[in-house]
């Protein structure tokens, strides 16, 4: 692909997200809240209610929206590479009960990076230099300017958290920010009924599938039920690593995979201990 030609993939954070229905169920939810959802059901599940569904029932979907969903976990992949020139994937991911600490943790991951070639005051055409705080960065996720991107900046907003200048993007046209990498868009060449799932897309290209334990239907039922944020931890850094490998074959890269060294940041992260003399 041409347009990925100049593209460093040192340079880009591979990044997947997991959301669930702000709470456990619709009985649940704030008062003042539900009246809301009801009217938002209305609109946007008219097809779903005419079928016999329920307003409560359909907040089993609640994780979808940002206002009334909730962020539990974002990966984070990225490339480096090694001193006999092969390259290391190294994921980490930030999840927590507290969405305000996955937001936290996820802004500082990103915010001394600058956007490339985009017309964010705080972007830069510079692809190498001797400090590494002028190079451009990229994001990279499967369906990203469709729900990843809008929703962390959405919930950043609800939760009161600053916006870390890659994601800093409200207001600007999609053809302004190039450094928003989408592996769905990509596939789509310009069809918009080129929509394609992160499952097939890889099984297309020969890659593993990513969905071989729960997928994101399962995910508020994981969370709220089987109280397992481990396994969503498991099940986005998949769709990370699965995403990468997608981003490869884009680039003609394919061939490169087996020889990637991935590495996990344990998660959990492991307690420090502290001696007392």
């Amino acid at each position: 692909m041409n347009i990925l030609h100049n593209v460093d993939l040192t340079r880009i954070f591979f990044v997947d997200i997991e959301t669930v229905p702000g709470h456990a169920t619709h009985a649940e939810m704030p008062a003042a809240h539900q009246p809301l959802w009801k009217k938002f059901c209305d609109k946007r599940h008219a097809r779903e209610l005419a079928e016999g569904q329920t307003h409560e029932a359909l907040f089993a979907n609640g994780g979808l929206y940002a206002e009334f969903g909730k962020i539990v976990c974002i990966s984070v992949g990225k490339f480096y590479t090694l001193a006999d020139d092969t390259l290391e994937f190294k994921v980490k991911s930030y999840a927590n009960d507290d969405e305000h600490e996955v937001l936290r943790s996820f802004a500082r991951a990103l915010d001394e990076a600058k956007p490339y070639g985009t017309k964010l005051p705080t972007a830069t055409n510079t692809r190498e230099h001797d400090d590494p705080k002028r190079i451009g960065h990229y994001l990279c996720a499967h369906n990203g300017r469709e729900f990843d991107y809008g929703y962390i900046g959405r919930r950043m907003l609800i939760c009161g958290q600053p916006i870390p200048p890659m994601l800093d993007v409200a207001g600007y046209k999609a053809w302004d920010l190039p450094h928003l990498l989408d592996t769905m868009e990509l596939w789509k060449f310009g069809d918009f009924k080129g929509t394609i799932s992160l499952a097939l897309l890889a099984g297309v290209f020969g890659i593993p599938s990513p969905k071989d334990d729960i997928d994101g239907s399962q995910v508020g039922h994981t969370y709220w039920t089987e109280k397992d944020l481990k396994r969503i931890v498991t099940y986005c850094e998949k769709d990370v690593i699965t995403t990468a490998r997608v981003f490869m074959h884009y680039q003609g890269l394919k061939s490169f995979w087996p020889d990637v060294r991935v590495t996990h940041t344990p998660w959990p992260p492991i307690p420090v201990m502290r001696v007392v003399a």
